[in-house]
């Protein structure tokens, strides 16, 4: 697979949204494209006595600038857990944000003068595309299999670079569990590799862990971070498994990344009073309860998803078993354009996503991602049935 390079155009509108206008006057409309979590597991109840600790126990502090106790807890807690993915950082390594989005813009604004080639899996989150554009950034793709992106071939185009041959990037952008869009997971010697890598040629890692609590399958593997913490900017979010409305994540970076991205928050990233909340939650919360009851439900989502593409669409697609996160990738025959696929499935009550816009370089991409993370197991094989309806009638 040839790596492909494509200037920005700012007029060009690469922000996915849910396609079409038939669905959002359906009562009965299917919702499978956006990655949310599962509403009825949003721990409402205990966000709500948290809150009101808080404001119990710091009363008008907890709404001041400077807040109370609760970044300081969240802090600690945060450092702790990214042990269990082989992360061992301290304060001056720390920095919190608001979700991983931020993490991401900061790192496009230390990192990157315009003109700078930054180099991505794809497909790859369409935010991150966004924001490194933004940036001024030229986008290398770089190719993926079922094992996530191709370290060989990262290789060889580093060499390549290294030769004159091209730019060097000033970071990789992975997401190595559970990527976004496709769901694979980069293996442990893939990463090991990547981050040694990232020494020899002295380029960045931004390794985006918005999925990495929720896996259903097999065992944790280490973070790339683990391997190179000098060459790796991590990524943290609670997003997916206590809420995005708490707007919360962190950054792991080196000490001086970290410090310029303290002077551009002006040393301000996050709400207090969510920090207060947050840290009182935490403090009193079964955390691994939580993600024993978002996997249980969201492994039983995907067998649905997957049961239902199996019988539906037979031969006509084919997808990756994802061992955990929101997300499953379904590739349809090359002549397929699955933005018009999109668009009558819309008219047919059901939301997806198309492939185009998780890629930067222009073409076409006979891709949907599905999400399995929001709607129950019956609201899957309904939205399944429609968007097969839609395919099927098309090619008639």
């Amino acid at each position: 697979m040839t790596i492909t390079k494509q200037e920005y155009d700012f007029n060009r509108n690469v922000i996915v949204q849910p396609v079409g206008r038939g669905a959002a006057g359906r009562q009965d409309s299917v919702n499978l494209s956006y990655g949310f979590p599962a509403t009825e597991l949003l721990p409402v109840e205990a966000l709500n006595q948290a809150a009101l600790e808080s404001l119990v126990r710091d009363r008008a502090q907890a709404l001041h600038y400077t807040g109370g106790q609760g970044l300081d807890i969240i802090r600690n807690w945060q450092l702790r857990r990214l042990r269990k993915f082989g992360i061992q950082a301290n304060d001056e390594h720390y920095l919190a944000v608001y979700g991983a989005n931020q993490g991401i813009e900061l790192t496009a604004r230390v990192l990157i003068n315009p003109g700078d080639t930054v180099w991505t899996e794809a497909a790859t989150y369409f935010n991150a595309i966004n924001m490194f554009c933004y940036a001024g950034a030229e986008i290398v793709g770089l190719p993926m299999d079922v094992n996530g992106v191709d370290v060989d071939k990262v290789e060889d185009e580093l060499k390549r670079a290294a030769a004159g041959e091209g730019a060097l990037p000033k970071f990789i952008y992975v997401m190595p569990n559970f990527q976004n869009p496709t769901g694979t997971t980069l293996p442990r010697a893939r990463r090991e590799r990547l981050a040694k890598l990232a020494r020899i040629y002295n380029f960045y890692i931004l390794e985006d862990d918005a999925y990495g609590e929720l896996r259903f399958e097999g065992e944790d593997l280490p973070a790339i971070a683990s391997y190179a913490p000098d060459r790796t900017i991590y990524l943290g979010t609670f997003s997916k498994t206590l809420g995005p409305g708490l707007r919360f994540g962190c950054v792991i970076a080196p000490r001086e990344v970290a410090d310029r991205m303290r002077c551009l928050t002006l040393n301000s990233a996050t709400s207090p009073f969510t920090q207060e909340i947050l840290g009182h939650l935490l403090q009193n919360y079964d955390y691994d309860a939580q993600i024993t009851r978002l996997t249980a439900c969201y492994e039983a989502r995907r067998d649905a998803l997957a049961e239902a593409l199996g019988s539906t669409f037979g031969d006509e697609v084919r997808f990756q078993l994802p061992e955990g996160g929101f997300f499953l990738w379904l590739a349809f025959q090359e002549e397929t354009d699955t933005l018009r696929l999109a668009e009558l499935a819309a008219e047919r009550g059901v939301q997806t996503v198309p492939g185009r816009g998780f890629f930067a370089a222009d073409g076409s991409y006979p891709f949907i991602r599905l999400c399995f993370s929001y709607c129950g197991e019956r609201e899957i094989e309904e939205g399944v049935r429609r968007l097969a309806a839609a395919y099927f009638d098309s090619r008639r």
